[in-house]
């Protein structure tokens, strides 16, 4: 599960020290131990019992543009601070299975009882109310290829909540949680830390009852790029997408590009040949991305 990080007594601070703090210290994103460490300066932030209200009320006042303008996230995110290569600071808002917004538009638009990992590691400290529920698993990554029905190998470790103060490191690609509504409507403040691999990585949701991957959550902007350049790029186009297929150092994009290849021909021998071709790809997940194609195909 999520390691549980001792938040220390130091004293409430606002935002900006926060972020000063956080760009004067040498943490690693990739280094447990280093990224842990800032984990205390997120918990003096969580002290600080008016900072949010305070730019919640800004906001409003500016009709949320800026929440418009830099936010990528759903309405369940505040931004606080920008992505700057590092970092990006947020405030997650959890709704109650009774509150008005989770009785118009039902769980899903906040990943409640969805099982899933993250392909970043992020500080996470429970900031108000009781905190949201979650079932806790771990899971090896590099046993699983990453293909729908993969078994994940997981490991239940137990159901705690996100209480006020509580301080938390989700481990990239190792811990996974089945998030439930708090007991009411709570929030919690996020450390999210960048590492330049993450846009390859992949992200997943779970069937829990099967034990297995269900889907992945992840893409990367340059895979309908690639759909685009095989389907409408001509010569150089194909000549490009053949690349992609063959040495691309993410297995993803590999079997994106290999994948747009097939769709080029209606020739259902010659999607076949590009498929099987795939299935002597040295990743795990191409091969068997690209079986399980050859199994679709053939109606098994």
């Amino acid at each position: 599960m999520p390691r549980v990080i001792d938040p220390g007594k130091g004293s409430a601070i606002g935002l900006d020290d926060l972020v000063d703090a956080l760009d004067a210290h040498d943490f690693d994103v990739r280094c447990e131990d280093s990224f842990a460490s800032v984990g205390p300066l997120l918990a003096r932030l969580g002290r600080n019992r008016d900072f949010l209200a305070d730019l919640a009320i800004e906001s409003l006042k500016g009709r949320c543009a800026d929440q418009a303008l830099g936010n990528a996230y759903t309405a369940q995110v505040f931004l606080l601070r920008p992505g700057n290569g590092r970092y990006l600071l947020r405030a997650n808002f959890w709704p109650a299975a009774g509150d008005a917004v989770v009785r118009a538009s039902g769980t899903a638009p906040f990943f409640y009882e969805m099982a899933h990992d993250h392909n970043f590691s992020f500080l996470t400290v429970g900031y108000l109310g009781p905190g949201y529920w979650s079932d806790y698993y771990e899971y090896d990554v590099a046993r699983v290829t990453g293909a729908v029905g993969d078994h994940a190998g997981l490991h239940f470790v137990e159901r705690s909540r996100l209480e006020p103060d509580k301080l938390m490191l989700y481990r990239a690609r190792r811990d996974i949680h089945a998030q439930f509504p708090p007991d009411a409507f709570s929030v919690s403040l996020n450390i999210l830390g960048y590492d330049r691999a993450q846009p390859w990585w992949d992200q997943y949701r779970f069937d829990l009852a099967a034990g297995t991957i269900s889907g992945a959550l992840t893409t990367a902007p340059s895979e309908a790029l690639v759909a685009l350049a095989a389907q409408f790029g001509g010569g150089n186009g194909a000549d490009l997408v053949h690349d992609f297929a063959q040495r691309h150092p993410s297995p993803r994009m590999r079997f994106t590009a290999i994948t747009a290849l097939a769709a080029t021909t209606d020739d259902a021998a010659a999607r076949h040949a590009i498929f099987a071709r795939a299935t002597g790809d040295t990743d795990t997940y191409v091969a068997a991305q690209a079986r399980a194609r050859i199994r679709m195909m053939e109606g098994r």
